[in-house]
């Protein structure tokens, strides 16, 4: 199969999760307790059964690192062992939560109030408990239209609960997490937002190095290119928190892939896609988050000009997710909702990334997709269109996307939370595809500043990338120099920035600035020597002859 060649390019990172992984089989209370050992450290004492100890808090621990599925099985399993256990149905409500995923979408919101209402009728038995009840509670019952304010009073109320009980690491951490996820919803000043959750999470990492939670907050709430370089030390360790988590072996590459560390980064994803597969082996929940390692790899290896092994996870779309299909029960799976937006997001990116227009246009949209997907799609499309100057393309496009605006901004994804952004950047395309260039400036300049000041989604093309693409289409080459070097400050070793940026210095005269970035072009691609691009051949034509 093509995964089993496919993880064979990395024996390093195989070896080093399978260290963590003992081949268990789901079934009664799921991972064994010394599992628990390679999710983390956490402590949470409950009133409960002594007996239902260690599953509860190994649940906790697969909380922390999202892995919902499995981290359900475990507060069931409690449940069962003690059904008077409010804190097993606190943390059955927990599961139902995911803020950096998809939030709270109506059936999870419906299953939440469900189980935080058995929890408060199990009449939680200490103040401590009817604390962590009562604030999921709060959350639950609140308005949906009001979930910014409602994520707000949670993370409050997590951090009066810290207050009244100084010694709960666990109510520290999730204080962050409540913090975090409010910073996520701020849409006036989110990096400010970003930096008041940290100033929980960053002593929680330092004081308990060795707890799940912190590591893995601290990296969401810094991914973005203004404070992904703060989330460093927790990316270099959290993979080793919880090397039996698929997510937790993954999530350090949204930090490497934003300071275009792309050898870390495909190592860190190798790793995850491992860890899926072994999950599956051993019949766990959540395997579907190898299509969100495959997301990272095929975008690292395009910026390394490693085009054939990006071109292998393009083709393997499909298969991938036929496999995942065929996994019982994979319906209850977080991740598998995403399939569609994986089967839009691979092919644009790839010929986006590559320069190939017309092969964006031709790109077909998903079998029932997600709105989102639809979305992605159309943004590709438009930026496709845009560079071809098809006026009428790019009009379909941002008029099929307009009609779809305000679904997707409810819907959760990744393309969701820049929705503006994108929109924006949609509308300079099809302003450059009608000749009206200075508002195509206009637009894709805006569309660059809102993405500085709130952050960039993953897996995306920088939007002052194209703006400085954008300028020099206009043969405006030192301009679009300028652009260029803001966008590798905030987007480091991109492949497109890197060469489009050198061959804006050759043509504004700039001789050393195109030697300097041609030459850290060839650096970041191991040489250019596995790379046809085009782009590559003019690098070392130019450094050849310089």
């Amino acid at each position: 199969m093509f995964r089993s060649f496919f993880l064979s390019l990395c024996i390093i990172g195989i070896a080093s999760v399978s260290l963590g992984q003992q081949h268990h089989h789901h079934g009664g209370e799921g991972v064994p307790d010394e599992a628990l050992a390679k999710l983390g450290t956490v402590h949470f004492p409950i009133s409960c059964n002594p007996s239902v100890q260690a599953p509860f808090e190994r649940g906790i621990a697969m909380l922390h690192s999202f892995w919902y599925e499995e981290a359900r099985n475990q507060f069931a399993s409690v449940a069962h062992s003690d059904p008077s256990c409010a804190m097993a149905q606190w943390g059955l409500a927990m599961t139902e939560w995911r803020p950096f995923w998809d939030g709270m979408p109506d059936d999870r919101r419906k299953a939440g109030v469900e189980e935080i209402d058995q929890a408060t009728s199990l009449s939680p038995k200490t103040d401590r408990e009817r604390r962590y009840v009562a604030a999921l509670s709060a959350y639950l019952h609140a308005n949906p239209n009001e979930n910014a304010r409602a994520v707000g009073r949670y993370a409050a109320a997590m951090g009066d609960l810290r207050q009244a009980y100084p010694d709960d690491v666990e109510a520290l951490a999730f204080y962050g997490l409540g913090l975090s996820s409010a910073a996520l919803l701020d849409m006036q000043d989110p990096i400010a937002a970003d930096r008041r959750a940290l100033a929980v999470l960053m002593p929680g990492f330092q004081a308990h190095p060795d707890h799940p939670g912190f590591a893995h907050y601290i990296i969401h709430t810094c991914d973005n290119p203004q404070l992904a370089r703060e989330a460093l030390p927790a990316a270099e360790k959290y993979a080793a928190i919880a090397p039996a988590s698929a997510h937790a072996l993954h999530m350090p590459g949204h930090i490497f892939a934003r300071l275009g560390m792309w050898k870390e980064d495909i190592a860190a994803n190798l790793d995850s896609v491992n860890a899926s597969e072994l999950a599956a082996k051993d019949h766990l929940d959540g395997v579907a988050h190898e299509m969100h390692a495959y997301e990272f790899l095929l975008y690292a290896y395009l910026q390394e000009g490693e085009d054939a092994r990006a071109r292998k996870i393009y083709e393997y779309t499909d298969p991938m997710i036929q496999h995942l299909a065929s996994i019982p029960g994979i319906q209850k799976d977080g991740m598998y909702m995403f399939t569609s937006y994986m089967q839009a997001e691979f092919p644009s990116i790839y010929h986006l990334e590559r320069h190939e227009w017309k092969d964006v246009l031709a790109i077909p949209e998903p079998e029932h997709p997600l709105v989102s997907s639809t979305y992605f799609l159309l943004w590709a499309q438009a930026i496709a269109a845009g560079h071809l100057r098809d006026a009428d393309a790019t009009d379909r496009a941002v008029a099929r996307a307009q009609s779809i605006y305000k679904s997707v901004e409810a819907e959760g994804s990744p393309i969701s939370a820049e929705i503006h952004a994108t929109f924006t950047t949609m509308q300079a395309w099809q302003s450059y595809a009608h000749h009206r260039d200075t508002d195509a400036l206009a637009k894709i300049s805006a569309a660059a500043d809102e993405q500085d000041r709130v952050g960039q989604a993953e897996v995306d093309i920088p939007a002052r990338e194209m703006y400085a693409d954008m300028l020099l289409a206009m043969d405006r080459p030192a301009e679009a120099l300028a652009q260029y070097e803001t966008d590798l400050k905030l987007s480091p070793n991109r492949f497109n920035g890197l060469a489009y940026g050198a061959q804006a210095a050759d043509r504004a005269g700039r001789t050393e600035d195109a030697s300097r970035l041609y030459r850290q072009l060839l650096q970041t691609t191991n040489g250019g020597s596995d790379s046809q691009r085009e782009e590559m051949v003019k690098a070392k034509a130019f450094l050849h002859s310089s």
